[in-house]
């Protein structure tokens, strides 16, 4: 597409054409139980990637430390996860794509060392608009202002926007040669060019998270499912919705066919 400045593709190896695939339901539980493993693997290096930063951000919230500190130095610490979203959701892709060439960590690391210096600081300011929103729903659940509705209306719906968009960002940062800003562009035209999909691809994927936090500390007792294997499922149900329009749009699997003739 002509508003898709050098969408040339970054080099991915050992592409396999793969048969008819299933499809909704049918298609999530083969990849969860054909990768199921693969899952947990990637789950747990993320939590490892995004521990720091949850850590000196949770100590604010709390009131253990001052938040205004806590929270400036929990944005600092996340500047690994602009790369290790990226990984993450390449390796998922890689699911959906019925490709299984290398493995997890190489894999990862391959597209981590890749990416790290155009994705941190997108990754860091996502991370901020993660944590402002946190806070506005601990405020908004507060329900002192008598305006709650509306404000839990708008808070919800730049929730689902931000959601709509991020996906974009970095599975761009694993597979296309652009500059950020022509990223972050592209970005906003799909999230809205195929919005239905993408509102879905939101809802599912921030589900879990918006469930946890109106069930807290409740929902604490699922911690260790969240830990183990918790965001895969919800990055996966995301992209099981929002993979098909990008490769649509970009004509991945379609190129990578072409360079393994």
């Amino acid at each position: 597409m002509g508003i898709f400045k050098h969408n040339d593709n970054k080099p991915i190896p050992s592409y396999k054409k793969a048969g008819p695939r299933k499809r909704g339901s049918s298609r999530f539980f083969e990849i969860l139980v054909r990768d199921f493993w693969d899952l947990i693997k990637l789950n747990l290096m993320f939590c490892i990637c995004i521990l720091p930063t949850i850590s000196l951000f949770l100590l604010g919230l709390f009131g253990i430390y001052p938040i205004i500190i806590t929270i400036v130095l929990s944005i600092l610490t996340a500047f690994p996860l602009g790369g290790a979203i990226t990984a993450y959701l390449f390796r998922i892709t890689m699911m959906l794509r019925d490709e299984h060439s290398g493995g997890v960590w190489r894999e990862c690391k391959r597209k981590f060392v890749e990416n790290f210096k155009q994705a941190a600081p997108t990754g860091m300011v996502c991370t901020a608009i993660i944590y402002a929103q946190i806070m506005l729903w601990g405020f908004l659940l507060q329900g002192e202002s008598g305006h709650e509705f509306i404000w839990v209306f708008v808070t919800f719906l730049t929730m689902l926007i931000f959601f709509m968009i991020t996906p974009y960002l970095f599975m761009q940062f694993a597979y296309i040669n652009l500059n950020t800003f022509q990223i972050i562009k592209n970005s906003i035209i799909l999230a809205f060019s195929s919005i239905l999909r993408n509102l879905m691809g939101a809802i599912f994927g921030c589900l879990m998270w918006v469930l946890f936090a109106l069930y807290f500390p409740i929902s604490m007792r699922m911690f260790p499912v969240v830990f183990i294997i918790g965001i895969s499922i919800s990055m996966l149900l995301c992209l099981m919705w929002v993979w098909p329009p990008f490769d649509k749009t970009f004509k991945i699997e379609e190129t990578l066919t072409q360079k393994e003739q």
